[in-house]
Formats: structure tokens, C-alpha cells, sequence
């Protein structure tokens, strides 16, 4: 028997193999860092260089990723992009130094900066308007089970076979994607664009990479702290730079001249700092499951999963909450109560059982979920569908920024405490650090309590899934 499957529905699921990949790889490897830490010889807070550094290298290039979509056809810099996380899933396995693990993430990261946007890209201009929704359902269905399945695959590949095989499986996901997509992924290109602007790259660039990385290298023991002082001062200069450029180009690489809009700055600082918060999770947390509790990456990863399941959960009534209640007030409570869950994390021993640890991750993730819809929803209330791409490549940017610095200060944090009582890493030393970060995101909260509460009104109920 011969399924066929619609074109309409077979451009989407084409394009889902890449963000399942993507999305997947970024929770598997959380579980598996202290495997892959004791393999490669280095300390597991100091394998945070090789999360941030993925996160910079999507910061980086994200914005140009239109640009040379446009350039060299968008179905080739989709295969393309395939082809490069491949590559840099394969040098991840072959790492044996921190400094080789790095590179290699961060080479993975150059992949996925263009698979997302070029993907959605493709969905857009090869699906009638009339069909798109559906499609952005069907693109989506990967995006919710990548994080779902993520750290139970990890887990139990780490735990049972070795932490080389997370990388390994993105080899044949990798090639079944190129291969659909050469056959069957017929995109209209459009014409090329102008010049791109590449001194604008170039700041932002440093920009991003100086100020992350200088901090994460700054509290390494095995550096100078100069070097990663000197990165954050390059850092601060490229980005007051860009800004100054940016503000005085017509067509910017990012417009920052968005962040004069209320809804849209205010969306962007609340998702920011929220993000802190969400960025240091996957990090600290399968750490202090394995390291603090003794447990297997299996046995962790089986815990953590049920955090994505609360983002799927939210799904079925996040719009008639916005609706009851409205935009401000709804995610001025959600992020408080996120961030109050995430402080709970704390308050995890190695005798807490299970089923509890699962209902605060849960209670969390719906939290989370429900903010991120509505606080995405709200950033666009006041842009005009012009201004729509340049507004997501910023979002987009801030969004991957924000996560890498919650990673970065989340290892600080710990490295930190060490220093300061002389001791190994410890238990409390984890609880410290999710009380902080927990603080840190309930600020979003804040923030959205502060505005009138008929803000966004005519966006409450029909906010855009995350």
C-alpha cells in the first residue's frame, strides 16, 4: 500500500525534518554534558562555553540569514545549512578538548542560523495564504516534540550506549532532509537583493560574541579574567557602534528604530530578561540532577521532559485565558508565578520524590509556554506587516542572545560560590543559583504589571502559538 502525502502537506514536513533536528540537538545535549565533560577532561560548568557559543553563532548570523537566502537561492541555503550542522554534529563527536567541543558547537550553530528562518522562509512563499496556517501547524508539530523527546533520547543514548551518539543521529536525519529537499521542494526565488551590509555584520558580530563569551570566560579559572574583560569592552564598543550605524542607515542589518514602539520594546525587555531564567534551566538543572543527586542522564532526562510537555499542554486554552483576562495582567502573573516555580527548583534534595519534582517542572513549563505566546504576540500589536521581517530578525536575535546569557550567568553563578567558599561544587551551590536566576525572570513580570491592563487588547485570544 502506497501513501501518498499532499504537496501542501509535504513542503512542511520537508522542512519540520530540519527544526526537529535542530530542536531535538539543543535538549539532548543539556542531559549529557557531565558524560561528555568527564570524556573531553574538562569541568562541566566550564562546558557552558559550548552552549553559549551555539547560541552566538545563531545570534550572529540569524539577520543575515535573509540576505543570503535571497542571494544564492533559498532551497540551496537550506541544503546547505543541512549539510553544515552535519558537520558540525560530526566534529562534536570527534571533540576531545574543550576548546575542540566549542568550535564545533559553534560551527553547528552557523547550520541552524539559517535552517530555521530559510526554512520558514520556504513555507511561506511555496504555500498558498490560504493554506498557511495549516502548514505552520504541520511545520510546528516537530518544533513541540523536539524538546518532548529530546531529553529522553539523550538520556538514554548517553547512558546506555555514549554521548557520541546524540551527535551521530543527525547524520541520517541530516541526509534524509537533503534528499527530500532536492527532490521534491520546488520554491519560487525571488530577485537578488542589494548589497548586504557588512560592516554592520561585522559589529553586531563582535558585538554578540564579545559580550556572551567575555562573560562565560571571565570566572574560567583556566583563563586570565583579563581576557574576558577585554572581550566584554570589545563587545560594548562594537555594539555602541552598530547602534550608531543602524540608527543612521536607511536599511539596516537590524532595525533598532523598532524599539521606539511601546509594545514592541516592552515585549523585547520583558522576553529578554524572562529568558535569563529559561536559558539557565537546561543548564543547571540535569547538573544538579547528576552531579548533586547522583542520578543517570537516563534517570534525568526522564525527569526534565515533562517541562516541554507543559509548553504543549497550554495549547488548548492559552487563547481563552488571554481572552478572560487580557495580554498585560496574564503575563505579568505567569511570569512571577514562572519564576517562583523556578526558585522551587532550589528546594530539591536528592529525597524529593520524583512525582513532585515533575509537577513543579510542569506547572513550569506551562508558565513559561503561556508567556512566551503572549509575549510574542504582543511584540508585533504596534508593527506594521512591512516592518514584520526586520521586527522577527531582531526578536529572533534577542531571543537567542537571552538564552545564551541566562546560560552565562547560570555558570557564573557557580563559579562564583565556589570561589567564594573554597569548596567543590555543592548542592547549595545549585539551589543559590536557582533562587537568583528564578528572581531574575519574575522581573518580566514586573514589567508587564506596570502597563494599563487594556494594553494589547485587540490581540487578547488570538495570540500566535510559540
Amino acid at each position: 500500500m502506497i501513501i501518498r502525502i499532499p504537496a501542501l502537506r509535504l513542503t512542511p514536513l520537508i522542512l519540520a525534518v530540519a527544526l526537529f533536528m535542530e530542536q531535538m540537538d539543543s535538549t539532548v545535549i543539556a542531559t549529557a554534558l557531565p558524560a561528555i565533560a568527564s570524556d573531553i577532561g574538562s569541568d562541566p560548568i566550564a562546558l557552558k562555553l559550548a552552549l553559549t557559543s551555539y547560541f552566538v553563532a545563531l545570534a550572529i548570523f540569524i539577520p543575515a540569514s535573509g540576505w543570503i537566502a535571497d542571494r544564492f537561492g533559498a532551497v540551496n541555503v537550506f541544503r546547505a545549512a543541512i549539510a553544515v550542522f552535519m558537520l558540525g554534529s560530526l566534529a562534536c563527536s570527534l571533540s576531545y578538548s574543550l576548546g575542540s567541543f566549542v568550535s564545533a558547537r559553534f560551527l553547528q550553530g552557523i547550520g541552524a542560523a539559517m535552517m530555521s528562518p530559510v526554512g520558514r522562509m520556504l513555507l511561506v512563499r511555496g504555500t498558498p495564504k490560504a493554506e498557511l496556517v495549516n502548514a505552520m501547524a504541520w511545520l510546528t508539530i516537530p518544533a513541540l516534540m523536539g524538546p518532548v523527546t529530546g531529553p529522553l533520547i539523550g538520556g538514554f543514548l548517553t547512558t546506555y550506549l555514549s554521548w557520541h551518539w546524540i551527535f551521530w543521529i543527525n547524520i541520517p536525519v541530516g541526509l534524509i532532509g537533503i534528499v527530500l529537499a532536492t527532490k521534491y521542494l520546488q520554491i519560487p526565488e525571488v530577485e537578488a537583493p542589494g548589497r548586504l551590509d557588512f560592516i554592520g555584520f561585522l559589529l553586531s558580530g563582535l558585538a554578540c560574541a564579545g559580550l556572551v563569551l567575555g562573560l562565560s570566560i571571565a570566572s574560567l579559572p583556566a583563563l586570565p579574567p583579563v581576557l574576558g574583560v577585554a572581550m566584554v569592552a570589545v563587545g560594548l564598543v562594537s555594539g555602541a557602534l552598530f547602534v550608531r550605524r543602524s540608527l543612521r542607515r536607511p536599511v539596516p542589518l537590524l532595525d533598532l528604530r523598532l524599539l521606539s514602539r511601546p509594545m514592541f520594546r516592552d515585549a523585547t525587555i520583558a522576553g529578554f530578561v524572562f529568558r535569563i531564567g529559561l536559558g539557565a534551566m537546561p543548564f543547571l538543572l540535569p547538573l544538579m540532577l547528576q552531579l548533586g543527586f547522583g542520578l543517570t542522564p537516563f534517570q534525568s532526562g526522564a525527569i526534565t521532559f515533562v517541562s516541554a510537555l507543559g509548553a504543549v499542554v497550554t495549547k488548548f486554552f492559552v487563547a481563552r485565558v488571554y481572552g478572560r483576562f487580557g495580554l498585560p495582567r496574564t503575563l505579568g502573573v505567569c511570569a512571577l508565578i514562572a519564576g517562583a516555580l523556578t526558585a522551587v527548583h532550589g528546594l530539591f534534595t536528592p529525597e524529593t520524590p520524583w512525582a513532585a519534582m515533575m509537577a513543579v517542572l510542569l506547572a513550569a513549563g506551562v508558565m513559561r509556554s503561556m508567556f512566551f505566546t503572549g509575549n510574542n504576540a504582543f511584540a508585533f500589536g504596534d508593527i506594521d506587516a512591512p516592518e514584520a521581517g526586520h521586527a522577527s530578525a531582531l526578536t529572533s536575535v534577542g531571543q537567542q542572545l537571552s538564552i545564551a546569557s541566562g546560560v552565562a550567568v547560570a555558570g557564573l553563578i557557580l563559579e562564583s560560590l565556589q570561589a567564594l567558599t573554597g569548596e567543590g561544587l555543592q548542592l547549595v551551590h545549585f539551589h543559590i543559583a536557582f533562587a537568583i536566576v528564578g528572581a531574575i525572570s519574575a522581573v518580566a513580570g514586573l514589567l508587564y504589571l506596570r502597563l494599563p491592563s487594556d494594553a494589547g487588547a485587540d490581540l487578547a485570544g488570538k495570540a500566535p502559538a510559540h
